[in-house]
């Protein structure tokens, strides 16, 4: 029975002043946005108000497990009765649920798949999404296929979306299909709560953090110690200055623990020390939700910003930072990185304090340093990976999203990398629409990648094993932050932390069951991916390798899952060129050796560092499972792996096999070999004695190319011959044609003709005649005025017939000796008349004296000044006085060129 909420006990609260008003939107609109600020009641009340006006069950989705478990307990006690009768949740692996519920408290996630079973939500007369604000991927899907089912299948389902800080009128656009919906704001809360400015006295900030394959936080997280001992400095001032119990907001589990370290003592002083993050078992974060004997301290992440009450909370103490998802599309690896929070991040938190009275918040940062935090958080969308989210909207029939009332579109990028890893997977066509097995996939409900291993895992290794591993994939703080995933699996089934050991045997049970009975129609792998044979009937399938599932040694069955689930994340280890590696005994993944480096190639191209002293560094082989790559970082470090051996690497990248042969520019020469790879690991080569012709010429011009075309052999006349046509462009334009660097390599396959068809190596390009080459460029008819238009050498009065000088193409050079150039009138010009030739006066030794294109003007002003001071130094030869009219003279003195 549901209560009465005009005189139940504890719900007068702001929201109810709404409740009408909601109600009454609902009846005739079907769909409004409520915005209440934190305390206010909504998520407790509202949909209290909802069944109570509406038949059937009202759903309410939350972002978290966490608190759609809290928020049903809360309405169970005001209901009088247990969860599971008129209110009760579903989250993955648990629901708590009878024929009686009325309100039922659902993840984002778990309404996204009775959404996908059943587009009608039959027997749901409302569903309200809480907490739209956070931007949860689940949740922008969820409301934009609420609002596709209402539009075309269920016009009569009440929705409303609820949240305490939002971007109103665009989440009220959404809903409303394009048309806004109403948008009812709920009073403040009744309790103020007063801001304390503390920044941390000395620089203190965040710094990057690694994820998992499916975006959760690893153990160890690095956030600068300084700020640490300052929150927990402020922490012990709260517990000086204000009453009640203490809400410190940290970024991750790492910081927690950081910071329960720091306040190891406070139990002595009478105070619990409890921590709550969304990784912990259910009965640990019920302790923190639950009132206490003792003042307390919980140290939380930003699962309490929202929807929770933790009881007794009057103050709160924020670090200021926030943890959101970062993709690095081109390698494919996941990283959480630690920011600064958002303005209303900051206000929902120190709402927390004014839930149950006046309250107080400190804020680890200044108050000038709030004015330039970002108004929102980034919608997980525009950061994360996005290939479960495009797997939804294909299973729901919008690949891509195109139609549909998303918050925001997806980037284009991040949803082509998406859609490419999904054609991988087989689990959409190429027009991207889903598949059979896309469905078996999105079924599993974890990351496609890791259903993929799930699924097709199952039929090599047991499914009892690939759910084990893959349960230990799936939240990979169970490895307790070490970096051997085979050994964390050990210890998980050894039940050496029993709480961990619990969550994984409820998350392996529940993979288990996503599992379809052995023939039972699945589709198959996609093209390329593992290969199996049937055994006799009833027997179990045989890997390509031929050891049967149950067989096959843990520490290569968990390789092999994870190479199905990240193929392009095997990786070998890199080998010094001189060392001799040892091949793996059969079954065994490591290798002794030269290879036991640390240092890994990966199958993508990306290269990853095991940390010193991991117990996976002498292996060969590794499948990694977490990694990330820190920006500017030439390698990824390799969080989570399992050792295996080539053959189950094969087998697990049998997609990414190729066999090819590469002729190419390597190291300074010509590289011809046949090679195997595995992506971008080379498993073996050998050299070529004939290689593809065209691929040799690629090759050597790709060399020029890297090496420019100094690698030809340019002697004197080619230099010259290519500054001669160099003059004729600059002057005449086409169809002469450009000689410069950029556009000889453009026009190298042409102009160097046969001797490029004839090359192997570089040193036969070193043997081509770069000037006899050239003359293939020369136009015709127009070949045959070279000499005319840019002749190589020019007649001066002595006789001589000295060189020309094309060096510069603006400004064409003659150099000549003062007594060869007497009785000369004017400068030579040539290119038709077009260009006046730049004379280069030279003394007796060969010195330059004078530069002039204007002879007669050099005769009068400059040559006077010349003979004053070279006479003297240089008196057998003739100094005239008037040099026009002198006869030119050829002494032993007469420079040549």
């Amino acid at each position: 029975m549901l209560p009465d909420l005009a005189t139940a006990p504890d719900t007068d609260l702001p929201v109810r002043a709404v409740l009408p008003d909601v109600l009454a939107a609902l009846s005739t609109q079907g769909a409004a946005l409520l915005v209440a600020p934190p305390g206010s009641g909504k998520t407790t009340l509202v949909p209290l108000a909802i069944a109570d006006r509406f038949p059937g069950r009202v759903v309410v989705a939350q972002p978290r497990r966490i608190a759609a478990r809290a928020a049903a307990r809360r309405m169970a006690a005001l209901s009088g009765g247990p969860v599971g009768g008129p209110v009760g949740y579903a989250v993955r692996g648990e629901r708590r649920v009878g024929p009686d519920t009325r309100v039922e408290v659902v993840t984002t996630g778990v309404l996204l798949r009775r959404l996908q079973r059943d587009p009608e939500l039959s027997g749901t007369s409302a569903v309200m999404l809480d907490e739209c604000h956070e931007r949860h991927l689940d949740t922008d899907l969820a409301l934009a296929f609420l609002v596709e089912a209402r539009a075309a299948l269920r016009p009569d389902l009440a929705l409303l979306a609820a949240s305490a800080t939002v971007d109103a009128e665009r989440i009220a656009a959404r809903l409303g299909g394009g048309v806004p919906v109403p948008i009812l704001d709920a009073p403040p809360s009744a309790y103020p709560v007063e801001v304390l400015w503390c920044p941390p006295p000395g620089p203190a900030g965040p710094v990057t953090v690694t994820a998992g394959p499916a975006g959760g936080p690893v153990a160890a997280a690095r956030v600068d110690p300084r700020l640490l001992d300052h929150v927990a400095a402020t922490v012990r001032r709260a517990l000086a200055e204000a009453p009640g119990d203490v809400l410190v907001f940290l970024p991750g589990a790492g910081e927690i623990a950081a910071v329960a370290g720091r306040l190891r003592s406070l139990p002595d002083d009478g105070v619990d020390v409890l921590t709550l993050h969304g990784r912990q078992p259910a009965r640990v974060q019920d302790a923190a939700l639950s009132a206490g004997t003792r003042r307390r301290v919980v140290l939380a992440t930003a699962v309490a910003e929202s929807s929770l009450t933790v009881p007794g909370v009057r103050v709160v103490v924020d670090a200021g930072l926030a943890r959101e998802p970062r993709t690095d599309l081109a390698r494919g690896l996941g990283s959480l990185v630690t920011v600064r929070v958002s303005r209303a991040g900051a206000e929902q938190r120190a709402g927390r304090a004014g839930r149950q009275g006046p309250g107080r918040a400190y804020r680890c940062w200044s108050a000038a340093q709030h004015e330039r935090l970002a108004e929102h958080a980034q919608p997980e969308v525009a950061v994360a990976d996005l290939t479960g989210f495009a797997l939804e909207l294909a299973c729901w029939g919008h690949p891509g999203g195109q139609g549909l009332q998303l918050p925001d579109p997806p980037p284009a990028a991040a949803m082509a990398v998406a859609g490419s890893t999904l054609r991988s997977l087989g689990a959409v066509d190429a027009q991207g629409r889903v598949t059979p097995r896309g469905r078996a996939i999105a079924d599993a409900g974890t990351h496609p990648r890791l259903a993929r291993a799930l699924l097709d895992g199952a039929a090599l290794v047991g499914r009892d094993r690939a759910a084990q591993v893959v349960a230990v994939l799936t939240d990979d703080t169970l490895a307790g932050g070490r970096d051997d995933l085979v050994a964390a699996w050990r210890r998980l089934r050894d039940g050496d932390d029993r709480a961990a050991s619990a969550r994984w045997r409820d998350e392996s049970r529940r993979l288990a069951s996503a599992v379809p009975p052995a023939g039972a129609g699945t589709a198959p792998a996609p093209a390329g991916g593992p290969e199996q044979s049937a055994g006799p009937a009833g027997d179990p399938p045989v890997s390509r390798s031929g050891r049967r599932a149950e067989s096959m040694p843990d520490d290569l069955a968990a390789g092999l899952l994870v190479g199905l689930a990240f193929p392009e994340r095997l990786a070998r280890a890199r080998v010094p060129a001189a060392a001799t590696l040892a091949a793996p005994s059969a079954g065994s993944p490591a290798a002794a050796g030269p290879a036991a480096a640390g240092t890994f190639v990966m199958a993508g191209g990306t290269a990853g560092t095991l940390a010193p002293g991991s117990p996976l560094a002498g292996s060969r082989w590794l499948a990694v499972a977490v990694a990330d790559r820190v920006p500017g970082s030439a390698a990824a470090n390799i969080r989570l792996a399992a050792a295996l051996d080539e053959a189950t690497a094969r087998q697990a990248g049998a997609a990414l096999l190729a066999d090819a042969e590469e002729v190419g520019w390597v190291d300074g020469d010509v590289r011809a070999r046949r090679v195997s790879r595995l992506g971008a690991i080379v498993l073996s080569e050998r050299q070529l004695s004939r290689p593809d012709p065209e691929l040799l010429t690629e090759a050597l011009l790709d060399g020029l190319r890297q090496e420019g075309i100094g690698l030809l052999r340019w002697d004197r006349e080619a230099r010259a011959l290519r500054e001669r046509l160099a003059f004729c462009h600059r002057t005449f334009g086409p169809p002469w044609p450009p000689v410069d660097d950029e556009a000889l390599l453009d026009q190298a396959r042409y102009w160097l003709g046969p001797g490029l068809g004839r090359a192997r190596r570089r040193a036969d390009l070193e043997r081509i005649d770069a000037g006899e080459a050239l003359r293939r460029l020369l136009p015709w008819p127009q070949a045959g005025r070279l000499d005319e238009l840019a002749p190589e050498r020019l007649t001066v009065p002595s006789g001589s017939r000295l060189r020309v000088d094309y060096e510069d193409p603006a400004a064409p050079v003659l150099a000549v000796r003062v007594q060869e150039a007497f009785g000369w009138q004017r400068a030579p010009v040539i290119a038709d008349g077009r260009v006046t030739v730049v004379l280069h006066l030279l003394s007796p030794a060969g010195r330059p004296v004078a530069v002039t294109s204007d002879l007669p003007s050099f005769w009068r002003n400059g040559y006077p000044r010349v003979r004053a001071d070279l006479r003297g130094r240089y008196p057998r030869h003739a100094w005239p006085e008037d040099p026009s009219t002198t006869p030119p003279a050829c002494g032993t003195g007469r420079p040549r060129r």
